[in-house]
């Protein structure tokens, strides 16, 4: 069982999140009822200084420009020299040639702690042949897990791809977790608040990385089963869903040992 909520809850660290204009909001409210306290705040010239203030920040490129770019840049910076965490959310990575520069420069300059994607975000960080769609997963052909442990060895950080099964990996151990439910798909946002969730879990939890994040994807598996058992429909899912962060306790959640170690 997992200590990692109680102390979350207890610290509520400050999450700072430079995220898109689709699901500031949406973030925002998750963060709150899991007990976290978020910021939003993407200026240049205020956004380094926030992140060194922050617990964590989050990356997310959701609906990135050049300004926006620069001062993810600069807040990255601002969180390694602090020693806080930085997560990275490469919405779209493959959408786009701004977006794949834009993650190339970001992975460049910033120790990212945790990249947290999908398998089309994972495949374009790592040059493997994928059909994009939009800022959505996508069709290609690839060994996930295989690439995500290649990605965390070659930036030392952790990988989190996720989906109807989520697969993290720190390049030398891999752990699976199922859950959550299919409506989560349908609402706007739901990997970016993961993200900010997975910020949150790695504020109190720094010091294992992927412990901590195994952990924060757990909760938010158990939260989306829990919200559809109130509703599968969207709109009333994502209130549920909002009340289930709030309302989930250790007891509700298991975090997963590790699968097997990973071959280099």
């Amino acid at each position: 069982m997992s200590k990692l909520l109680s102390e979350l809850r207890e610290r509520r660290p400050l999450v700072h999140c430079m995220t898109n204009i689709v699901v500031a909001n949406f973030q925002a409210n998750g963060l709150l009822a899991l007990g976290a306290s978020p910021v939003m705040a993407d200026a240049p010239e205020e956004a380094g200084e926030m992140a060194a203030a922050a617990s964590c920040t989050v990356l997310n490129i959701g609906t990135l420009h050049r300004e926006s770019l620069e001062a993810m840049e600069m807040a990255g910076k601002a969180a390694n020299g602090a020693g806080n965490p930085v997560v990275l959310d490469p919405v779209g990575a493959g959408a786009t040639q701004f977006r794949r520069d834009a993650v190339s420069r970001l992975l460049g300059a910033v120790d990212v702690t945790l990249i947290r994607c999908n398998a089309g975000e994972l495949a374009a960080i790592a040059g493997v042949d994928w059909q994009a769609s939009g800022v959505d997963a996508g069709d290609g052909d690839m060994d996930t897990e295989t690439v995500a442990a290649e990605v965390a060895r070659q930036y030392g950080c952790v990988v989190a791809v996720t989906g109807e099964t989520d697969a993290l990996t720190d390049g030398q151990r891999i752990v699976r977790i199922s859950g959550g439910h299919p409506v989560m798909s349908r609402i706007t946002g739901a990997g970016c608040l993961l993200s900010a969730v997975c910020g949150a879990f790695l504020s109190v939890g720094k010091d294992d990385p992927f412990r901590s994040v195994a952990a924060a994807l757990a909760l938010y598996k158990a939260a989306g089963e829990r919200a559809a058992e109130t509703s599968s429909l969207p709109g009333s899912f994502l209130s549920a869903f909002i009340d289930r962060l709030a309302l989930l306790g250790e007891e509700d959640f298991a975090v997963p040992e590790p699968a097997e170690e990973v071959r280099a």
